[in-house]
């Protein structure tokens, strides 16, 4: 897929568990093969990370039988099939493989694009001819010349599997289809206007309007390679019901750096985008891609010298089908599919929702706490759902030990876990109650739960725990400060910080000093944070 080119001015933060942030740039602000290059890590090792990457975010698909049930509705992808098992046993072609002149008005009857009785419209048998070729492209129907030097076509092996619903055929057969409009729909904007005249009349290449020719099919990839991009991470990230985008909104997000208004060049920008975009993400639509309602023509004659994205985007809000003649685009799954295969074929990571779920516990919380792109409360949710509460939390509690850099990450994802799984996990909390490394976490969620008898822990066990805790949260936000100091705040400092911080440089803990750094960096009160930077100065002189 093509680099973006949609700006950015602004960058929100993150970074690594411990020391330095790297700056995180916003998903617009990237070429594509940028966006799509996972990191190798949290910056839990020396390695730098690219300050350019960005994550795709996991999606969540419908199985791939009913991804397949989807394709074979898809109006274009049926005509083709038809079309192939209509040549059985053979069909006579030109010699170009297309149909004959006396079969193409039967083609579009058999489709049902033209009635059955009278002459067949013209688009109608446009569009079975149209049929006809993409079932040519997928070889649905083979083109051969039998021993007395006649064009026939027959059916192509894989007919027969994809109307019997092959899931992996059909999707196969789809995400072939799909690519072959989506670059017919480029190839289609890069046509140069008739007014601009035909070649030179010497008849000698004019290399100067082929150079033109290609970079406007270039930039017309890359525009549509930006806009399935956004509408990727739209749908990844909108509720149920509401992944439908305006197409002025989606060219604004293209085209607008990140916290601007857009500019009165800006807005003409947004129009020429919206424009761009339409006839293409219309011909997606015709292949499942997209669901895709086109911009009313008629509105660039009732705005009278006012470009339409003015109104779409302007102050006075409009009602909901005045807004839609704008246009509206929703990626639907099998858009989400598509963009995903591409992705992976081009060797990016774009992870599914509940992926990380299908292993055991101690895979589950590995690859939580190592994937940078997840979201770990949808794989909680998708492993515990449906396993037996005390054994899942023994197998999870199990995974969580260690004293890795990832460990305390997994008791705090652990933890989490036992809140999804409820009370039935108790009797495998209070297994571990004297456990130095869980105890203290489980006593609190035990205690959450306003659970009788839970045992107050030993002072050692509360300050290991706290270090661990804190520890987990270095891990999980990447220092975000705003977080981080809330956290602090919270801390049982006595009015004797010396003593408590005394005690807390002593816990035997990989992410000791780490924790003390963080809380003199961060805490609002001048003595407490003295007191734990010179805590901090001892942790790490002990070792």
């Amino acid at each position: 897929m093509a680099g973006r080119r949609r700006k950015n001015a602004g960058a929100d933060s993150a970074g690594g568990p411990a020391e330095g942030a790297v700056e995180a740039v916003l998903p617009a602000d990237l070429e594509l093969q940028d966006l799509y290059g996972a990191f190798a890590a949290h910056g839990l090792d020396d390695e730098d990370l690219d300050d350019s990457a960005v994550l795709v975010p996991p999606v969540r698909l419908p199985s791939e039988d009913e991804l397949a049930a989807q394709a074979k509705a898809v109006p274009m992808f049926g005509y083709a099939l038809q079309l192939a098992r209509w040549t059985a046993p053979h069909r006579p072609v030109d010699e170009l493989g297309d149909l004959t002149g006396p079969d193409r008005a039967p083609a579009a009857r058999l489709l049902g694009l033209a009635p059955e009785e009278g002459e067949a419209p013209e688009e109608a048998v446009v569009e079975a001819m149209r049929a006809w070729s993409l079932a040519c492209d997928l070889d649905l129907i083979e083109i051969g010349t039998t021993a007395a030097g006649e064009h026939v076509a027959i059916p192509g092996p894989d007919l027969e599997p994809a109307e019997q619903g092959d899931a992996e055929t059909v999707l196969e057969l789809w995400l072939t289809a799909a690519g072959i409009v989506r670059e017919l729909a480029v190839e289609a904007d890069s046509l140069p206007d008739e007014e601009e005249g035909e070649g030179p009349e010497d008849g000698e290449e004019d290399e100067e309007r082929l150079a033109g020719v290609e970079e406007a099919r270039e930039a017309a990839a890359e525009l549509l390679d930006e806009a399935l991009q956004v509408l990727y991470e739209t749908t990844a990230f909108a509720e149920p019901g509401t992944e439908t985008v305006p197409l002025g909104v989606l060219a604004a997000l293209l085209v607008v750096p990140e916290g601007e208004e857009p500019s009165e060049e800006l807005l003409g920008d947004i129009t020429d985008v919206m424009v761009t975009l339409d006839p293409m993400l219309g011909d997606l639509a015709e292949l499942g891609l997209l669901e895709y309602r086109p911009i009313d023509p008629e509105l660039f004659d009732e705005e009278e010298g006012e470009a339409p994205v003015e109104a779409a985007l302007g102050e006075e809000p409009l009602d909901e089908e005045e807004s839609a003649r704008f246009g509206l685009v929703r990626l639907t799954p099998l858009g989400q599919y598509g963009i995903r295969q591409w992705l992976l074929e081009d060797g990016y990571d774009a992870p599914l929702v509940g992926e990380l779920a299908r292993g055991d516990a101690a895979d589950l919380l590995r690859g939580i706490c190592e994937a940078a792109n997840v979201l770990p409360e949808q794989e909680l949710l998708a492993w515990v759902t449906g396993r037996e509460p005390v054994e899942a939390a023994r197998e999870l509690l199990e995974a969580a030990r260690g004293h890795d850099a990832y460990a305390p990450m997994r008791r705090m994802l652990c933890q989490l876990a036992l809140g999804m799984l409820g009370p039935e996990a108790e009797p495998a909390a209070r297994e571990v109650l004297d456990d130095p490394e869980l105890g203290g976490g489980v006593r609190a969620w035990l205690t959450s739960l306003d659970a009788a008898d839970v045992p107050a822990p030993e002072r050692s066990m509360a300050l290991w725990t706290v270090i661990d805790t804190f520890a987990a949260q270095l891990l999980d936000t990447g220092g975000d400060a705003e977080l981080l100091r809330e956290l602090i705040t919270g801390l049982p400092v006595t009015d004797n910080p010396a003593s408590y911080f005394g005690e807390l440089w002593r816990v035997d803990h990989p992410y000791t000093a780490d924790v003390l750094e963080a809380v003199g960096e961060l805490h609002l009160d001048r003595t407490v944070a003295k007191e734990a930077r010179k805590a901090a100065f001892k942790a790490r002189s002990k070792g």
